[in-house]
């Protein structure tokens, strides 16, 4: 029997167009930061992954991917992508990316940088992305920050989808940042609620 569909059931389509409209004028990637501070907001209040399980468009999208269009082998993820010092470490290195993304930015902001209108792609590649910059009302930082951050979702995006094409279509998710993120904020909470 189908489960009745809701709302949050299509949210796959904002995680689709976020990566059309980058691609197209990259001052949309701070739109990106929706993706940072709901789960977190979720996780700090409510004390629960409900973003990762039910909001997540990314997720939805390897999970159309892979089950309904058949792009997953379905294979069970290797025990050490599972494992806490791969997650841990993913975590740490992600956010090691993300704040020299924003070490960068800060560089351009103080005009001691010029802009560069490309996106890093695995955090090596640089891939000329400059048809998608028109020019702002906003300093070059604030163009230089949504290079930098499209560039994170993007690989992101295509490591999900490596790991889907290869494991089962959400696979992304056993060691997606975001989601390591918000289990060790529920897990403090609950913590700290059964201290009280």
């Amino acid at each position: 029997m189908n489960r009745k569909k809701n709302w949050y059931d299509y949210l796959w389509i904002v995680s689709l167009t976020y990566l059309v409209l980058g691609f197209f004028n990259i001052l949309f990637a701070w739109l990106g930061l929706l993706c940072f501070f709901i789960p977190l907001i979720i996780s700090i209040t409510k004390g629960n992954k409900a973003y990762c399980n039910r909001y997540c468009g990314r997720g939805q999208l390897f999970a159309l991917a892979g089950g309904r269009f058949g792009l997953s082998r379905k294979k069970d993820i290797p025990g050490w992508m599972k494992s806490g010092w791969f997650r841990y470490g993913f975590l740490i290195f992600f956010f090691i990316m993300f704040f020299l993304m924003l070490w960068n930015t800060w560089l351009v902001f103080a005009g001691t940088k010029n802009l560069r209108t490309a996106v890093t792609l695995l955090w090596t590649f640089k891939v000329p992305w400059h048809w998608a910059y028109h020019g702002a009302f906003f300093s070059d930082g604030v163009a230089q920050f949504a290079f930098g951050f499209y560039s994170i979702m993007l690989t992101s995006t295509v490591l999900g989808f490596v790991t889907m094409l290869l494991f089962k279509p959400r696979s992304w998710c056993v060691y997606c940042p975001m989601g390591t993120m918000t289990q060790l904020i529920c897990k403090a909470k609950h913590v700290t609620w059964s201290q009280k």
